[in-house]
C-alpha cells in the first residue's frame, strides 16, 4: 500500500483516519469500529463491504 495514499484516504463515514493492517490487508477504523478490505491492492472504501469489529 502507496504510504502516500494511506495519508489522504479517510474513513468514508466520520472522515477520521485510518490505520493500515497489512497482515490482514485492511484499513481500520479504530472510531467505526469498521475494516475496510483491500483488494488486489485497491482499497474498497464502501461501507457495505467494511467488517465490523468486535468491541474490544
Amino acid at each position: 500500500m502507496d504510504s502516500r495514499l494511506l495519508e489522504i484516504l479517510v474513513c468514508p463515514i466520520c472522515k477520521g483516519p485510518l490505520r493500515y493492517d497489512k497482515s490482514a490487508q485492511e484499513l481500520i477504523c479504530q472510531a467505526d469500529r469498521l475494516a475496510y478490505p483491500i483488494r488486489d491492492g485497491i482499497p474498497v472504501m464502501l461501507e457495505n463491504q467494511a467488517r465490523a469489529l468486535p468491541e474490544s
